[in-house]
């Protein structure tokens, strides 16, 4: 999926096992037992009931580390509707007096797998910007359809007690209507490239994950001789959760960002570094929500003009909030 806070100006930014009934005549018995086994392993895949012998695969790790995205994919058969919604706040004021930088990105998401460890996701994206007496940007208040886009992902490695290792790689195409930074009308395609990465460190209750993106964006904006543009993102994210109860996760998350102006990384516009923490927690066995807020606490931008002021803020913002709520079936 798109991380909004990685935007830059005139750049677009189980479960359910069931046990099959027993034979006529079967010890009833061994009816109980394998009822009583499928629902411990559907309670453990969920995240419930887990001990120190869990597996990896018994917490679904793909929603689980805030901005940082999980490797796992989902088994054949499951379904998922996800509101992500990310909020990039504040930037450089043009001049005295008040001014704020506040713009909400959604996206309504339907994420299915048409076999094991694929996921195939499809998105629309709104947007609602409040954007007064901000460096290089025009005054703005406006809410509106914001594109689409398609996610697949396929997990080539599975983490379990034996092997902790999981291993993603997911392409994001997005069509986009506005710029991110701007909020002017525009035509964008960009194309994602993510490689996710988790390691359960200590079973069932510490997982490291981290990803490095690679996203390039080319188009125009709208109305007559209207100027057209490159630009291309690069992102190192790194999360470390732990388990503080039956189905609740909490870490730390920091992430590393450089945006430049042209499709292959060419020159350097800004850099920032984001620290902040990540929340997941499962209220039931369907329904999920994730937590997280990135502060930039360095930062700097390549224009000579801003040599010695603090943080990059051409491109990304002081504050970025991540709001992701799901529900399986």
């Amino acid at each position: 999926m798109d991380d909004p806070a990685t935007a830059k100006p005139s750049v677009w930014a189980s479960k359910d096992g069931r046990s099959a009934p027993s034979r006529k005549g079967a010890p009833p018995q061994k009816k109980q037992a394998g009822h009583q086994d499928a629902k411990a392993d559907k309670e453990t895949r969920d995240g419930k009931g887990g001990g120190d012998d869990g597996k990896s695969q018994d917490v679904d790790t793909e929603h689980l580390f805030g901005f940082t995205e999980g490797s796992d994919a989902g088994e054949k058969g499951e379904q998922e509707v996800v509101v992500d919604t990310i909020s990039r706040l504040g930037k450089r004021l043009s001049g005295p007096g008040g001014g704020h930088y506040r713009v909400l990105d959604t996206k309504l998401g339907y994420q299915f797998d048409p076999i094991d460890r694929l996921s195939i996701e499809f998105g629309a994206f709104g947007t609602f910007r409040q954007v007064r007496n901000i460096v290089d940007l025009d005054d703005k208040s406006y809410g509106t359809f914001d594109g689409v886009s398609v996610e697949v992902k396929y997990q080539f490695l599975k983490g379990d007690k034996d092997q902790p290792l999981g291993l993603a790689l997911e392409l994001r195409p997005r069509f986009a209507r506005v710029l991110p930074i701007e909020g002017n009308g525009a035509d964008i395609f960009d194309m994602e490239t993510v490689l996710q990465l988790d390691l359960q460190l200590v079973p069932n209750k510490l997982w490291y994950g981290s990803n490095i993106s690679f996203e390039p964006a080319a188009g125009r904006q709208r109305g007559p001789d209207a100027p057209g543009y490159r630009s291309s993102t690069f992102l190192w994210s790194n999360a470390l959760v732990a388990r503080v109860g039956e189905t609740t996760y909490l870490g730390p998350e920091i992430r590393y960002l450089r945006g430049y102006n042209g499709t292959f990384l060419n020159d350097l516009e800004s850099e920032a570094l984001f620290v902040g923490p990540a929340l997941h927690h499962r209220f039931t066995e369907k329904i999920w929500l994730t937590v997280a807020y990135a502060g930039q606490v360095w930062g700097r931008d390549a224009d000579p003009s801003l040599a010695g002021r603090a943080l990059g803020l051409n491109q990304f913002e002081r504050h970025t909030v991540r709001v992701k709520f799901g529900m399986e079936f």
